[in-house]
């Protein structure tokens, strides 16, 4: 574990401390504004003195649930939504064992406002923080000081795109000391010279066709040499990843499950589904309204456009979109499929579609015209994150590794549409698809729908 790395993770903790006294400190005399008091007199009698002494007690409880949330994890590249949402449940957690603590003992704290506010001012103010320490960490990576020394393995696609990322995103904190495509004619001896002369913080394989004497001669290189050993895991891997182990007859029994929505997990993903897509309903009902005026006055049609879709289990849904197209566009897709711009799979894209409208390209553009599918996921027809919904006919083109998707719901948004949107390849859309669905949490749910707004206003490969 690198030194920068320990540092940067042990600062956090004296700074989410002192993040907390201060939200705190900031909603006691925010109670105390004329402005505040105009609205709702104060009733009761606090000597900031004794509340300063609730305060810093109570930091320290925080910063104990905090670190049970997993947020001093010494990590190098902490995702910035995860730690939000971790953040967010345990500033949650601390004001609920807060309230518990006042039932107890009603002298704790008798001012609501206090509390609430000092909830939402912890949460803002250990982002802020948080914030601070993530872009003078970038800073120093961008100077080359912190980062990991890497050397990369590889010469298939997966390590080009890997490099390619390295190369071009300094703040990711790598540095590639060397690349070698393999293990062979002499490269192993290089590798133990770069260790000598450089230093090796990883060594990351990235060929899943590497074979296997040259995976366990770099790993046992890794362990004797006390390295970090990173590799990318085939596709296999990526669909074995969700095991259960249990004996029957005293004999070791390995279950590959489909998927961790099964049972609780499909009930606590419907809860979830039920919960926000009826509060998206209503917040973006005035911009439905807008819409249909403008596609009925843009073009003659239909206001809504409803399109047949395969979900889970091969069950035939109709979902429905905006019209984004002219009248009898399908009619005209056979006609256009010479024109299809993706080399792979059965999808199709084409960037200058003559049958879309002039409100439809705006649409498309800013994903608006999907926003009736909250509709279909109130229903219990799709989910609010998932893999994409696709086609019959793009589903009869599938191969026998692309019908694992079909092990649920198909998603308003999605893993993949989130990590790259449309300029994703098909196979790379899969695999990622695959480990949402075999590593699903409603965590992960939550910060896919925060990162989709994200990445419709970044218009990160729109089509």
């Amino acid at each position: 574990m690198k030194k920068s790395d320990l540092t940067f993770s042990a600062v956090l903790v004296p700074l989410d401390y002192l993040m907390i006294i201060l939200a705190g400190i900031g909603a006691y005399y925010l109670r105390y504004e004329k402005w505040i008091q105009d609205i709702r007199p104060v009733v009761f009698d606090l000597d900031f003195f004794q509340y300063f002494n609730y305060i810093w007690l109570i930091a320290i409880g925080w910063i104990i649930i905090f670190a049970i949330a997993g947020l001093y994890k010494i990590k190098n590249s902490r995702k910035i939504f995860d730690e939000i949402s971790k953040i967010f449940l345990a500033c949650s957690t601390g004001v609920l064992a807060i309230i518990v603590g006042a039932f107890f003992s009603r002298e704790l704290f008798n001012s609501r406002f206090i509390l609430l506010v000092a909830w939402v001012l912890s949460f803002i103010f250990v982002i802020f923080g948080r914030l601070i320490i993530r872009g003078i960490q970038k800073i120093l990576y961008l100077k080359n000081i912190g980062t990991h020394k890497i050397v990369l393995i590889g010469d298939d696609n997966s390590t080009k795109d890997i490099a390619k990322e390295i190369y071009k995103n300094k703040k990711l904190g790598y540095q590639i000391i060397a690349r070698l495509n393999n293990l062979e004619n002499g490269n192993f001896d290089k590798l133990i010279q770069i260790y000598k002369t450089k230093g090796i913080d990883e060594i990351v394989q990235a060929d899943t066709n590497l074979s296997r004497k040259e995976n366990l001669s770099l790993l046992d290189f890794a362990d004797e040499n006390h390295i970090v050993f990173k590799y990318a895991a085939d596709f296999f891997q990526t669909q074995s990843s969700n095991m259960d182990f249990y004996t029957l007859a005293g004999v070791p029994i390995i279950e590959v499950k489909r998927t961790k929505l099964d049972g609780w997990g499909k009930i606590l993903k419907r809860i979830f589904d039920i919960f926000f897509s009826f509060i998206f309903l209503i917040i973006l009902s005035p911009l439905f309204l807008i819409f249909i005026l403008i596609i009925k006055i843009d073009s003659k049609g239909n206001i809504f456009y409803e399109s047949k879709r395969i979900s889970a289990k091969n069950k035939r849904i109709k979902i429905w979109k905006f019209r984004s197209m002219i009248q009898n566009a399908e009619k005209m897709k056979n006609k256009l499929l010479k024109n299809n711009e993706r080399e792979d799979g059965p999808l199709f894209k084409m960037e200058n579609d003559p049958r879309v409208t002039r409100v439809g390209k705006f649409m498309r553009k800013w994903s608006v015209d999907e926003l009736p599918q909250f509709w279909n996921v109130l229903k219990g027809e799709l989910s609010l994150v998932g893999p994409r919904p696709h086609e019959p006919n793009e589903i009869a083109q599938y191969e026998k590794h692309h019908k694992k998707l079909l092990n649920i719901k198909p998603g308003v948004t999605g893993l993949a549409q989130v990590s790259g949107r449309s300029d994703l390849e098909f196979e790379e859309e899969v695999k990622l698809d695959t480990f949402y669905i075999e590593n699903w949490t409603p965590w992960l749910d939550l910060i896919i729908l925060i990162k989709t707004p994200w990445v419709v206003l970044l218009r990160k490969g729109v089509s």
